[in-house]
């Protein structure tokens, strides 16, 4: 079992208010053929969406451990997961990237509220219940993701995701992504 939500708002004081802490899941296919990882942002609502192809814990820490080694180091401070035994390689992740990695209460998934809405509206976007997803493009996967990323959002005063996200990247980080 991993670290309970009441150590992040012991970890994290100001979580509500700061940049850099995620909420992630899984979405899998028809007939549970094949996965998407998905993470969202707390502040900025950008979603991150990795081709996983399966729900397996080896292609999830895969998928994520390809992703956050493009990233600069500390621009994320925590990922709060549900306790699908997709994430059983929690440790790895955090080891490997010095990230703070929580877990919902079991059968809590209002305590993840942001990502589950994200991922229901990514099923809008394309990544639909009948879909097998063991075969999807990283084209396909990315497309979805961008699409949401570009829909100005009333809550982040008529920004995009993806502009509320910019935004929060220091030059020094910037830097690391060019």
């Amino acid at each position: 079992m991993g670290r309970d939500l009441k150590t992040r708002y012991q970890d994290y004081p100001n979580f509500k208010r700061e940049f850099g802490h995620l909420e992630g899941d899984t979405v899998q296919g028809k007939n549970h053929q094949g996965a998407v990882t998905t993470l969202v942002e707390r502040q900025t609502k950008v979603a991150i969406v990795l081709n996983s192809h399966t729900k397996s814990s080896q292609n999830v820490n895969r998928s994520l451990a390809a992703w956050l080694t493009k990233l600069p180091r500390h621009l994320f401070k925590s990922i709060t997961f549900d306790n699908g035994k997709e994430f059983a390689g929690w440790r790895t992740i955090a080891n490997q990237f010095d990230l703070n990695i929580y877990f919902a209460a079991v059968g809590a998934p209002n305590q993840r509220g942001l990502n589950e809405n994200t991922n229901n509206l990514l099923r809008k976007d394309g990544l639909h219940h009948d879909l097998i997803m063991d075969q999807l493009s990283d084209e396909f996967v990315q497309a979805v993701a961008s699409r949401r990323n570009h829909i100005p959002r009333k809550s982040l005063n008529y920004q995009t995701p993806l502009e509320a996200f910019v935004n929060q990247i220091t030059d020094e980080q910037l830097k690391f992504l060019t």
